[in-house]
């Protein structure tokens, strides 16, 4: 039985099966990207929730997992050489678990980093522009009188939604018929954009064909659905 005891993380959320991967997360676009993984390829995972209302995040137990305070972050008691891995950002997780088990990129090794360029274009593009428009447009910053910061976020968020239109056209997925975690890191945030932030007039979404057609399709994914819901807030 792995002894996760030395990782000051488990203290506030304890491990009821310690050989087992522990997610800590929650169910934004970040959080579920980790859960929708995990349930794709099957890994057994042991979940916690990590409240923000309760600012579990900023808890010394957590920041010694993410110095950086964000989910999801996991803790691999079989990782590398058979030593717990502690690890955080979401993109540096899903490539981990892509090739701990060998599923979700592709085999050849230029296909394989072209997956990974989509991921990094999510991570530097997708969710901090998504996110800023969320931010203006539906949290504290809607009642800012000076729209220009909504109007530049709105402006880079079509810009970025029109370099997946172009790529997706007469395309599956982001490699082709090769559903990888490319689209796994960009689902819950496209979603977000026009479900939860309300942004899809703002931005103009219905003139993106191909992408609102992947996301359908991805949505429709059983693992996608049930990683959604991963952890549940209470």
């Amino acid at each position: 039985m792995p002894d996760l005891s030395a990782f000051p993380i488990t203290k506030r959320w304890p491990a009821r099966h310690p050989e087992l991967l522990q997610l800590y997360s929650l169910p934004t676009p970040n959080g579920v990207k980790v859960s929708i993984m995990l349930e794709e390829i099957g890994l057994p995972y042991e979940v916690h929730l990590v409240d923000f209302g309760k600012d579990d995040q900023k808890t010394p137990e957590f920041l010694s997992l993410n110095p950086n305070g964000k989910i999801p972050a996991i803790l691999d008691p079989n990782g590398p050489g058979g030593r717990p891995l502690p690890l955080f950002e979401s993109g540096a997780i899903l490539q981990y678990l892509a090739e701990k088990t060998g599923k979700l990129l592709p085999e050849d090794a230029a296909r394989r980093y072209q997956a990974i360029q989509w991921v990094h274009f999510q991570m530097g593009g997708i969710g901090p522009m998504f996110g800023q428009v969320g931010f203006f447009h539906k949290f504290a910053g809607k009642d800012f009188e000076d729209k220009r910061p909504l109007d530049r976020y709105v402006g880079e968020s079509k810009r970025l939604l029109g370099v997946m239109e172009t790529h997706l056209s007469g395309r599956q997925w982001f490699m082709d018929d090769d559903y990888t975690i490319a689209d796994i890191s960009m689902l819950g945030w496209v979603r977000n954009l026009i479900g939860f932030y309300g942004a899809g007039d703002l931005v103009e979404f219905s003139q993106f064909k191909s992408v609102g057609a992947w996301l359908e399709r991805g949505l429709a994914r059983p693992a996608v659905q049930r990683g959604l819901n991963i952890p549940k807030r209470p």
